[in-house]
């Protein structure tokens, strides 16, 4: 992306959200501080309409940084050595080109409001763009209630080259996770798995679910996954790509063992 049409972009965007909250437009010395005041904005703002002028600049800009990143397919992931429906693939969830991508959410199900947050939660919004916040507070205003742990919703993924988001709660495990958790923890794949095969979707990515700020200890949640997935699979007989998306290399490690090896 061009850097000066990148900063004319954000400098435009910034100046929108800030006369939207009636403050004054932050001194900043460059492009990399002017998306994090950006971010930090968009991170906070409520589930809202935008001007549709800011909208379309709003997606120019992510296309662009996201188009930078490079886009990823289902093809890229390393085949599982039981069963060719089954990928692994480390990277950036929110550069991957899949029928959907699944969002580990939280019970508000409005993403993450803490400004730059390292979660999958605020990268998702944050790229998907201010319009995923808004469909969610839709949802989530029809429903009338909190979703339930081990429950999921889907949703379009706007400027995500995915073409939808799937959002579920995981347990909060605290790092020592009960029965319940882990049956909380195998309902959000299936449920996610569900979602998609009543939407006639073809592959679907899965993040870590809950071994983030949630605390399930990554190596049983990984076996969880796994097992959860196998099982669906071979009861449905669905053909659909399932690919495991990590981002750490523990993570890595972990998903390796368990399908590769």
């Amino acid at each position: 992306m061009d850097p000066n049409r990148k900063k004319e972009l954000l400098e435009y965007l910034v100046e929108g959200l800030c006369a939207e909250r009636g403050h004054a437009v932050p001194h900043t010395e460059g492009t990399v501080e002017l998306w994090n005041v950006f971010r930090a904005l968009v991170n906070t703002r409520p589930p809202l309409p935008a001007d549709s002028s800011w909208l379309e600049a709003q997606d120019e800009l992510l296309a662009g940084l996201i188009g930078e990143a490079g886009i990823v397919s289902v093809e890229d992931g390393a085949v599982c050595s039981f069963d060719d429906r089954i990928r692994l693939w480390q990277g950036d969830i929110t550069t991957l080109a899949v029928d959907a991508i699944v969002n580990a959410a939280n019970s508000q199900m409005l993403g993450c409001w803490v400004p730059g947050h390292y979660c999958i939660d605020n990268a998702i919004h944050t790229f998907a763009g201010v319009q995923l916040r808004l469909e969610c507070a839709r949802i989530m205003d029809a429903q009338g209630y909190e979703e339930p742990t081990g429950s999921a919703k889907i949703t379009a993924a706007y400027n995500l080259p995915s073409g939808h988001v799937i959002h579920t709660v995981g347990p909060i495990a605290n790092g020592r996770p009960t029965d319940r958790h882990r049956a909380q923890l195998a309902s959000s794949y299936e449920s996610c798995l569900e979602l998609a095969w009543e939407n006639n979707l073809s592959s679907i990515a899965f993040c870590c679910i809950s071994t983030g700020v949630f605390g399930f200890p990554q190596q049983e949640a990984a076996e969880i996954a796994v097992r959860t997935v196998r099982e669906w699979l071979g009861r449905t007989d669905a053909q659909m790509t399932v690919v495991f998306n990590v981002f750490s290399d523990d993570d890595y490690d972990i998903y390796n063992d368990l399908l590769l090896l």
